[in-house]
């Protein structure tokens, strides 16, 4: 049989046999960069970051270039010949940097804050040099194990309830997601399935179909845009409760809108507190919202992608006060703790507990908090994957608390930063951050053409020129026109508004003055334009 099908396969000559290898050896002469060529490359490559990030500051912070403008620089296909280091170095000046935003330049003031830091550099070398595909224990233990401890580090470093923590007995604990809409996603398929099963458990005859008609979500109207996108992937309808004066989600608003969801039939299984919002840097009221989640039996999940890192620093804790109600929390460290991009920490609870089998009391019963309510809604074990340790009770398999399988070795980051800036160090970044946007809160203030929009608590300052809306857009149009700073909108009720986030890991209070001046310079054209 075997003797039948090699002589299917038609055989080739020994001159092409001859001429292939040639070509392949020529082909490995021209390409192969050895460990000694590496070593020169990356010495080169560590000048050229250390020398970009050290002239960061004397570079366009926003591109000057139109949409479509790179394709007409490359070829349209891949070169059939390999070509030199050296080309590749000279194009990333000439093609890449014209069309790159500088999110680390101390003018960057948009969006929130992305980690940027020399430790975490390194590791992500180290981790791109191991190339480990972390999905199990058994892929790569290390890089499984220290995921866990970073996470319980960083756990203690937020003073999280015991329960988040892994511990020796394995029953909480966190996980590295890419990112916080990965996290709300992942809480959110998880709280389903855990509905729908005790849902079914009390009640055989109803199908997932019909329970999936009934299911809903709530978050604040200040909520990012990624928890209604993770309804939309998750088939579930998803409400908006209105936020207060203060832009937070209020104990009354949700529960009204639960007992009428209730009353028509519906069945809440999963709330969102936000902390932090992205527009105004506002607080849902979790120390209230909390309390009802648990007494409906609703999972209680909270985003704090861009404040969560503050909470490290002891005086801003009490903006975490209510985590103990929750089942899930996630925050990022790759925007506020020096963490390169990507670094979502999500963290889930045990709590021992019962559940009620009375169908009628199903969406009121006690509570199992618990990391297997996450991991069991992701639960698929070919035999491929499987390895003689995954039931022993003394390992984590990380495919079953994501939706990829395959993961980086991304804890080395952590690891890295934690010990090189220490839990001090870290404090101390946040805290300069928070001083250099109260700083800009002062001088805003002083300014009477100007208003301050929302309570400034951490390090974004919503502010804007007294007047129109459209007179803000102009504005606003201005300064990234100029390309001197870099700001981006928010819309608070029907105000268009302009943030100031201090963002970069540089930025010193002479950034903050500059800054500052040219918006006043902008604005005093704006309103000059206006009245003529």
């Amino acid at each position: 049989m075997q003797g039948q099908r090699n002589a299917s396969v038609p055989s080739c000559s020994l001159q092409s046999w001859t001429e292939w290898t040639c070509e392949e050896s020529k082909f490995q002469t021209i390409f192969n960069m050895d460990s000694r060529e590496f070593r020169r490359r990356g010495k080169e490559m560590v000048d050229y970051i250390a020398d970009y990030l050290d002239g960061i500051e004397g570079r366009p912070v926003y591109p000057d270039v139109e949409p479509g403008y790179l394709r007409a620089l490359i070829p349209t296909t891949a070169p059939q010949e390999p070509e030199t280091y050296e080309d590749i170095i000279r194009d990333i000046e000439k093609i890449i940097m014209p069309g790159v935003t500088h999110w680390h330049s101390p003018y960057f003031f948009a969006y929130f804050p992305t980690a940027s830091s020399y430790p975490a550099m390194l590791a992500d070398m180290l981790c791109g040099a191991i190339g480990c595909i972390g999905f199990s224990w058994a892929a790569s233990p290390a890089c499984t194990e220290l995921e866990t401890v970073m996470m319980d580090w960083l756990g203690k470093m937020l003073e999280l309830p015991e329960a988040f923590l892994a511990g020796r007995a394995g029953e909480g604990g966190g996980v590295i997601q890419g990112s916080a809409s990965e996290a709300t996603l992942v809480a959110l398929l998880a709280a389903r399935t855990k509905m729908i099963r005790q849902l079914q458990a009390a009640s055989p005859e109803l199908t997932q179909a019909a329970l999936m008609e009934k299911l809903v979500a709530y978050t604040s109207d200040q909520a990012h845009s990624s928890v209604e996108r993770a309804g939309l992937i998750g088939g579930v309808k998803i409400k908006a409760i209105p936020s207060d004066g203060n832009y937070s989600m209020r104990a009354a608003a949700l529960r009204e809108a639960l007992e009428r969801d209730k009353a028509a039939g519906l069945i809440p299984f999963f709330v969102v507190v936000t902390l932090g919002t992205t527009s105004c840097c506002s607080f849902d009221n979790l120390l209230e919202v909390g309390p009802i989640c648990n007494q409906e039996g609703v999972w209680l999940h909270i985003d704090a992608a861009y404040a969560g890192s503050a909470f490290i620093c002891p005086e801003f804790r009490y903006l975490l006060n209510g985590v103990e109600f929750a089942d899930s929390f996630n925050f990022n460290p790759h925007k506020w703790l020096l963490v390169n991009f990507d670094c979502s920490a999500m963290c889930d609870v045990f709590c021992p507990g019962k559940i009620k089998q009375n169908p009628r009391q199903s969406v009121r019963r006690s509570r199992v908090k618990k990391r297997t309510d996450l991991t069991e809604a992701f639960n698929m074990d070919p035999v491929y994957l499987r390895h003689s340790h995954q039931d022993s009770g003394l390992i984590t398999d990380y495919r079953h608390w994501q939706i990829p399988l395959g993961r980086r070795f991304r804890s080395l980051k952590m690891w890295f930063v934690f010990r090189m800036y220490g839990v001090k160090g870290l404090q101390a970044y946040i805290r300069k951050h928070v001083k250099l946007s109260h700083e800009f809160e002062s001088l805003v203030r002083q300014d009477p053409r100007f208003e301050i929009c929302t309570e400034v608590i951490l390090g974004l300052v919503c502010f804007r020129l007294k007047g129109s809306n459209q007179l803000n857009e102009t504005l606003l149009q201005r300064i990234n026109s100029a390309k001197k700073i870099h700001l981006v909108p928010c819309r608070l009720r029907d105000k268009f508004v302009l943030r100031f986030a201090v963002c970069s890991r540089t930025v010193e209070s002479a950034h903050v003055q500059l800054a500052w001046e040219h918006i006043r310079d902008l604005a005093s054209s704006v309103l000059r334009a206006e009245k003529e």
